[in-house]
Order: C-alpha cells, then sequence, then structure tokens
C-alpha cells in the first residue's frame, strides 16, 4: 500500500485535490486536547449491531449522533434519534461551514477505543447523503491511517495518517469511485475520535 500525500513531493502519491481537501492542523493543539476529553466523557456512546453475512455482529468501535433535531439517522433499517448540538460541536460545524462553503445538519461520531477497533470497506454512497456528498471527518487522539482503495479490482491503494486535531474533506466522486476504511492494528493504541460532518436528507 503506498503512503498518501496531499503535498507536492515525486515519492508520495497525490491525491486529486477535487476529491479530497486537507488541513493537517485545523484544531490547535489545546482546542483538540479539549474536545477529545468532553466528548470521551459526555458523548452517548452506544455500540451498535449490523448485518454481516446473514449475521447480526456488534460493530467494533462505539458511535453517537448529533444534528437537527428535525433530521434521524438510520442504521439496519432501525431510526436512530439524533442528540441535540453541543455548543462546542455546532461552534465546529459553522466554523467548518464558513472556511470551506459546505453545509451540514449533523455528525457521526465514532469512538475507536484501542487497535483492535476498526471500519470496514466502505463508500458513503446512500440515498440519504445525496448524490457526489461532503463529509468533512475530524480526528482526535491517536494518529491511524485511513486507507484508500480505487474500485479497479482494488488495484490502487493509499494510506493516509490522520493526526489529532487534523481535517479531511471527502467529495466530489470520491463515494463513486473509491472505498476508505480504518483498518485493525497489531500494534498497540490509543482512544481516536472521529467526527463526521454530513449533511443528511430527511427520512
Amino acid at each position: 500500500m503506498h503512503q498518501l500525500s496531499l503535498f507536492e513531493a515525486e515519492e508520495f502519491y497525490e491525491f486529486p485535490k477535487d476529491l479530497l481537501e486537507y488541513k493537517e492542523n485545523f484544531l490547535s493543539r489545546e482546542e483538540a486536547d479539549l474536545l477529545k476529553d468532553m466528548l470521551l466523557n459526555s458523548a452517548p456512546w452506544e455500540q451498535r449491531t449490523q448485518k454481516m453475512y446473514d449475521k447480526m455482529v456488534l460493530t467494533p468501535r462505539l458511535t453517537a449522533w448529533y444534528g437537527d433535531s428535525k433530521y434521524n439517522e438510520s442504521a439496519d433499517n432501525n431510526i436512530i434519534k439524533r442528540n441535540e448540538w453541543t455548543p462546542q460541536l455546532y461552534a465546529l460545524k459553522e466554523r467548518i461551514e464558513k472556511e470551506f462553503g459546505y453545509h451540514f445538519n449533523g455528525v457521526l461520531l465514532n469512538l475507536y477505543r484501542d487497535n483492535n477497533d476498526s471500519v470496514a470497506w466502505h463508500r458513503d454512497k446512500e440515498s440519504r447523503y445525496g448524490k457526489r456528498p461532503v463529509i468533512a471527518s475530524i480526528s482526535l487522539g491517536q494518529t491511524r491511517n485511513f486507507d484508500f482503495r480505487k474500485m479497479d479490482h482494488h488495484q490502487s491503494k493509499y494510506s493516509l495518517p490522520l493526526p489529532h486535531g487534523s481535517l479531511l474533506i471527502m467529495k466530489g466522486d470520491l463515494q463513486e469511485h473509491w472505498e476508505h476504511r480504518i483498518a485493525k492494528s497489531t500494534i498497540p493504541m490509543k482512544e481516536r475520535i472521529n467526527l463526521t460532518f454530513r449533511l443528511v436528507n430527511s427520512i
């Protein structure tokens, strides 16, 4: 798997800028530390189930939803009511919107408790996200590799480390032609929280 860089360097693959925007230090160290501690201690974390190979299994991570109250989220045909925005999360949403010009009405939080937690290869290409969805992803805590592979028999694979306080925006046709994941690791790791701001259609 190739290491991915968004910077101009001959030894790295430079991902198309119409698919990704990246800002390594979007949050200062102090901002990221405070937000991570608050969410670890106060978010209503839940471990949900998902269908895999005709069996219902527990997801290898914890999640929590926040957003506009009139919008809900679905998972395995179950309706998930979102929690109301906290002042901190709402301010962060507005900050991203103002700087990058996008609009969001919800945020999905994922808590990777250690190196055994993960999310499998997938695309956020569901009808409730609309066509060519924009997803703004903030990482807090442990640096984890964010892997991509193109839907061309999976010959093109790249990996981008996402450090504490970084922002990655997925856009354009990324969800149409690429899959992404956070893999398990054999290396011991601490907690990582991932905030994915989204525009979700009413369901």
